[in-house]
């Protein structure tokens, strides 16, 4: 019997890059969407994979790229335009036929929060699963462990991670684990169409626990250390993140504070999903510790050292000229993800499962939705 073709968006991501690995292990014929073409493409065709370059918001190219395409994983980029992105696709998808999509959102994605990338991971999750000739299966992890280890050079060469969310917890899957269970839906569309999953770590960490890990990971203690969200969005834009992503990301760290991610975690859906368990932090942890640039050599100190001390003194982001520049949509009355009444509908579910949770502190997790919201002016 021959296998049906599967189409990846974001092919050269952190997620669709092992969707691609796993789905050509498995035997399928893998076809990657792509902006461009470069090097990674070559890298890509040289194992087999077909190359399809269109823009997502291209609805005739995007039109091209799936024919002869029976399934597809959809990775949203992360731009101000990702609706208009999502309706080609959409578009596209019905008119080729598509059996199923896999699509990637937040766990956060609720209609009225601040972040315009949220509310649009919303309405995008609702457009596929109306859509009546193509299943639909929604994958919405949090923050990813990744988010976590971006300061591995810092704790590995100066001893320090640096943390921004106060006393809140999170159980972060790791990138491959968030591919295997979208290849999972993407090879058994009978068994995952209409459900979500939410895949998640083994167990809910706080910054004292990251820092354990991490610490056994490059081999020495770290010193947790609170930092202030105008240190971290300097760094973060003087180490090349874009400004569509810091624009959201201010919100996240909000939702992250007053305890988001820890409503219902960790789940089981990795191991449910793909009969595997999820990986612990620390195991995510020791594959970036042997990097090049986290190997304790003097360079690597060096140029830790310099970016440390040069970044209070680096230009930051006017994010709320940006937003107003891009006159960007806003909800008249904007809500984070636990302040919805929506999101709190959506997650009825892992909210009863947080509830028989055995050994669970509800109070802790109580006091956590009520504390106030920091803002970037606090």
């Amino acid at each position: 019997m021959i296998k049906p073709r599967i189409i990846v968006t974001g092919a050269t991501g952190k997620t669709g890059s092992v969707v691609v690995a796993e789905l050509l292990k498995a035997g399928y014929s893998v076809r990657a969407m792509v902006h461009r073409e470069d090097d990674r493409c070559e890298r890509l065709r040289a194992q087999g994979v077909e190359i399809a370059v269109a823009e997502m918001s291209d609805v005739e190219r995007v039109a091209d790229a799936l024919k002869d395409v029976q399934r597809a994983y959809f990775c949203p980029p992360f731009d101000p335009y990702m609706i208009q992105g999502a309706v080609a696709f959409a578009v596209a998808a019905n008119e080729a036929r598509l059996e199923h999509i896999v699509g990637l959102t937040q766990w956060l994605a609720s209609p009225s929060h601040p972040s315009l990338m949220t509310r649009q991971h919303w309405l995008v999750d609702r457009l596929f699963s109306m859509m009546p000739r193509v299943s639909h299966t929604i994958v919405r992890p949090g923050f990813f462990a990744d988010a976590y280890l971006v300061t591995m050079g810092l704790a590995a060469h100066l001893g320090i991670f640096p943390w921004i969310f106060g006393n809140s917890r999170n159980a972060p899957p790791s990138n491959e684990d968030i591919a295997r269970v979208a290849v999972a839906a993407l090879m058994d569309p009978a068994r995952h169409a209409g459900k979500s999953y939410r895949p998640t770590g083994p167990a809910l960490l706080d910054a004292e626990d990251m820092a354990k890990a991490i610490g056994r990971a490059v081999g020495r203690s770290l010193k947790v250390v609170p930092s202030p969200i105008w240190l971290f969005m300097k760094a973060a834009r003087m180490i090349g993140y874009p400004i569509d992503v810091l624009s959201g990301v201010r919100y996240y760290i909000d939702d992250h504070k007053r305890g988001a991610f820890e409503l219902g975690a960790p789940t089981t859906d990795v191991l449910d999903v793909t009969g595997r368990p999820a990986e612990d932090f620390e195991t995510i942890a020791r594959r970036y510790a042997v990097l090049p640039p986290n190997q304790q050599t003097f360079g690597n100190w060096l140029r830790e050292c310099v970016d440390f001390m040069l970044a209070p003194l680096s230009p930051g982001f006017d994010l709320d000229r940006y937003d107003r520049q891009l006159r960007r949509p806003f909800p008249s009355a904007p809500q984070f993800a636990h302040d919805s009444m929506v999101w709190l509908r959506e997650h009825s579910i892992d909210n009863a499962a947080r509830s028989a949770e055995p050994g669970r502190d509800e109070s802790r997790d109580l006091k956590r939705f009520q504390e106030p919201v920091i803002t970037m002016s606090d």
